[in-house]
């Protein structure tokens, strides 16, 4: 009995876990029958196939494919040289310029307005959201940021919702240079999240906390409450709820999709060909992703505003948003996989596996036992 809980502890020290992917809700007990799951457990060649499939599939969709290497011989080496020092020395430090200049133009423009304006509540935010557009295009200029937009620009309409692709929080500020939306997001720490709870509220944006369960409930009444206004700004959700590297979508919350609003989907690209706009917040912070981006030769992308679509007949709303990401995936040439973007941030608890493979190991030992 010892042997069986020994070796199982072994094997799971230096494999890959297949159960890191499957919500907790998902695995259940042995009831006198061995699974697939259950020959994982114990087989470690079929764990590391399983595993391997998964990362095939999943852990690709948040990874960055590193450039390959260019500058390998004696001819490439000086110009690649040459390309740092005019990158770190002469662009960075002129986009650092360029995006102070646009805070201090920013901050003493919309401070007054913020709270000298407040008995004018039409034209307050009128000016706020031309200053939030404003300081989004200093971002984009900060990173010599080449954008090319497609199809009719987006107003603010009743009963209408904004979806689109979800790769980098830049995302938002490359579509919030066009249009003043209010963007459903995560909440962050830091500077991000004082910007959130200040500038960021005057258009109307709302937060979450993926950690809070209570948050959904309120959130989905406040999505419901904005769509319905006609002078609010419009709405834009990333529905796939976590940022994927542009080479793939994974699967959308449906919670866009059950408002009983039309969908607008958009569209969102990037060439890679001198800086990949991927952020990996789980290896990175948000700041070290811009200094990266102001570091660049420059962030090149493309922006499709799509044909509005509306939920069909019989349609469900997770038939409803797999059809809009049909439509953005093929837009922008990314492949779809059937992934739940929430894997990223879900693990099962390690004593619920501990407890798990005990569990099978008492069970393989009755089956020994009795024959």
């Amino acid at each position: 009995m010892s042997k069986v809980k020994s070796l199982s502890s072994d094997l799971d020290l230096d494999r890959p876990n297949i159960e890191d992917y499957l919500h907790t809700d998902s695995i259940q007990e042995p009831h006198g029958k061995i699974c697939l799951r259950d020959l994982l457990d114990i087989s470690p060649t079929l764990t590391e196939a399983a595993g391997a499939i998964v990362d095939d599939s999943f852990t690709r969709c948040f990874k960055s494919i590193p450039p390959e290497p260019w500058n390998w011989n004696v001819y490439l080496f000086p110009l690649w040289c040459l390309g740092v020092v005019v990158r770190y020395g002469v662009l960075f430090p002129i986009r650092v310029l360029v995006l102070t200049l646009g805070w201090i133009i920013f901050l003493s423009c919309y401070i007054p307005v913020h709270f000298l304006l407040k008995e004018h509540d039409r034209l307050r935010k009128k000016l706020e959201r031309f200053l939030v557009e404003l300081i989004c295009s200093f971002f984009v200029a900060s990173w010599t940021g080449v954008v090319r937009y497609h199809g009719p620009r987006p107003c603010a309409r009743p009963k209408q919702v904004y979806v689109a692709n979800h790769t980098s929080m830049i995302d938002f500020i490359i579509l919030e240079q066009m249009t003043a939306f209010a963007v459903i997001m995560q909440k962050h720490v830091g500077w991000v999240g004082l910007l959130q709870s200040t500038i960021l509220e005057s258009v109307g944006c709302i937060w979450f906390d993926r950690t809070e369960a209570k948050d959904r409930e309120i959130v989905a009444a406040k999505l419901r409450e904005h769509v319905e206004g006609a002078d609010n700004n419009p709405l834009l959700i990333f529905p796939e709820g976590t940022c994927v590297n542009n080479r793939y979508t994974v699967m959308f919350k449906k919670g866009a999709f059950e408002l009983g609003s039309t969908v607008c989907p958009i569209a969102i690209k990037y060439n890679k060909i001198f800086v990949d706009a991927f952020w990996n917040s789980k290896k990175q912070s948000f700041t070290t992703h811009l200094l990266q981006l102001m570091a660049s030769w420059a962030v090149v992308c493309d922006v499709w505003y799509l044909e509005p679509q509306n939920m069909k007949p019989g349609e469900t709303a997770i038939e409803f948003a797999e059809r809009v990401r049909d439509i953005i995936s093929v837009r922008a040439g990314l492949k779809k996989v059937p992934w739940d973007g929430y894997l990223k941030y879900s693990r099962p608890n390690p004593k619920h596996r501990e407890r798990k493979q005990q569990c099978f190991a008492e069970s393989v030992m009755r089956r020994l036992e009795e024959k």
